[in-house]
């Protein structure tokens, strides 16, 4: 017994005493990960590594991971400017601010992707200069800049200067704060009662630039639809490009979810498996669809609708961002990256590009159609997602199956071979003729040798 208690009393060697530390340490992290809501994420490598451009911002750091780019310093002069506007116009303390954002600083913590490295004092200031910046923007393009004080062409808080530049940065993935932020600081300068769907109006005006249309932009959301309140400005673009009720009006809530066996987008078991030439040959038509949301593709009697889409220098990095927030947000669908993988595989060459720019359907300001076709062929790299769910599945398999019939490709076959000029027309046509005229005569001759007239 003593000899017990005195083994028990024995210290720990070094080694044993390391490995419960990291035991206590993961248990720790365990429970830290499950607590954390993470919305606001680091780009994977494997997707920063095809383009590290596109997600990294040209002009303004919004949020903790890039604010310490010596390019994007410059902006914080002008994030101090938009500050004194805010407290200058309102009358307010400017530590008044400060103290209503640190009562959420644990929350927004929990928002990123591992820890930051900010003591409670920088990071609380850095959450209300950049939200009072992004404020001033969405009031800016709301009310007009010089109402708020600023001067006519001021480089960045007016209609010309950096703002394209600005508001692209805004949609990138790791260039983000929450959007509560925003909510606190601009229910704190409302006077007059704050409507909790001010803000989101406020940023759907601002981003709609960034739509990938040049139709008008019209068939936004209800704001009530927004609820709850969508996570950052990236989550909340993509929702106003993307309708749930239009798109799945049938499934189950569940199927939004993803499953937890993806397959590598390179080859998902649902997608289009011809591109816009080889579908041509079929038979299959093509046709712009009249409507401004550009996802929006519809399949019936040999017949694919598909909406008119802009492509602009902008519009990789912003469709790039876009599909890794859906790469990342396991709560978030797919209905981006589904369209992005149907279009690259429609997509092979610039004759495709050339034939759905002669159909209205590609609209594009860049060098020529092979850009294009790069642009679409480079976009889903490194992608993981499940699309046996996606909303495009159906219609992809009858794409397919429409393709693979005989008769079609028969059809198909006839016609590119007999009737791409009139005058191949006409000679199948006599030739046709002709051995009818054969087939009806020897049909009379044999007929007359068996029953002749009496």
């Amino acid at each position: 017994m003593e000899d017990d208690q005195h083994d028990s009393q024995q210290p720990q060697p070094e080694w044993l005493i390391t490995i419960a530390e990291e035991l206590e340490k993961a248990r720790m992290n365990n429970q830290a990960i499950f607590n954390r809501k993470t919305c606001i994420y680091r780009v994977p490598r494997c997707l920063r590594e095809a383009d590290e451009k596109s997600y990294t911002p040209s002009v303004v750091s919004i949020g903790p991971y890039h604010r310490q780019n010596g390019h994007l310093l410059p902006m914080e002069r002008h994030k101090w400017r938009a500050f004194y506007q805010t407290i200058n116009r309102h009358k307010h303390d400017f530590k008044l601010y400060l103290d209503s954002i640190q009562k959420l600083e644990s929350k927004a913590r929990e928002c990123y992707e591992g820890e930051i490295d900010l003591n409670s004092n920088e990071f609380v200031k850095m959450m209300v200069l950049d939200g009072c910046f992004i404020l001033e923007l969405f009031r800016g393009m709301n009310k007009g800049f010089e109402k708020l004080g600023y001067a006519k062409g001021d480089p960045v808080f007016s209609i010309c200067g950096s703002l394209d530049s600005i508001r692209r940065d805004m949609v990138k993935i790791e260039n983000q704060i929450p959007l509560f932020i925003l909510d606190e600081l601009l229910a704190f300068q409302t006077c007059e009662g704050h409507d909790p769907h001010t803000l989101v109006r406020m940023a759907v005006t601002f981003f709609a630039p960034l739509i990938p249309t040049d139709e008008p932009f019209h068939k936004v959301k209800e704001f009530s639809q927004y609820d709850p309140l969508p996570l950052h400005c990236l989550h909340l673009f993509r929702e106003s490009l993307v309708s749930r009720e239009l798109i799945l009006p049938k499934r189950a809530k569940k199927l939004w979810k993803r499953k937890l066996s993806r397959n590598v987008v390179g080859k998902p078991t649902t997608q289009v498996t011809y591109c816009v030439s080889q579908l041509r040959e079929t038979g299959i038509r093509f046709r712009k669809r009249q409507t401004d949301q550009f996802w929006d593709i519809k399949y019936k009697n040999s017949v694919l609708e598909i909406p008119r889409i802009l492509i602009h220098e902008g519009t990789k990095s912003i469709f790039r961002n876009l599909v890794a927030f859906e790469e990342c947000h396991h709560e978030c669908s797919n209905e981006i990256t589904a369209y992005l993988v149907f279009m690259n595989n429609l997509i092979d060459s610039a004759e495709d590009v050339a034939f759905l720019h002669y159909k209205g359907i590609i609209e594009h300001w860049l060098g020529n159609h092979d850009d294009v076709a790069d642009l679409f062929n480079r976009l889903c790299q490194e992608v993981v997602a499940d699309l046996n769910d996606s909303y495009l599945s159906g219609l992809t398999d009858k794409i397919n199956k429409s393709r693979d019939s005989r008769w079609s490709t028969w059809k198909a076959d006839l016609s590119h071979k007999y009737f791409q000029n009139p005058w191949t027309m006409i000679s199948v046509f006599a030739a046709m003729l002709l051995l009818l005229i054969t087939v009806v005569q020897s049909f009379y001759d044999i007929f007359s040798y068996y029953k002749p007239t009496s």
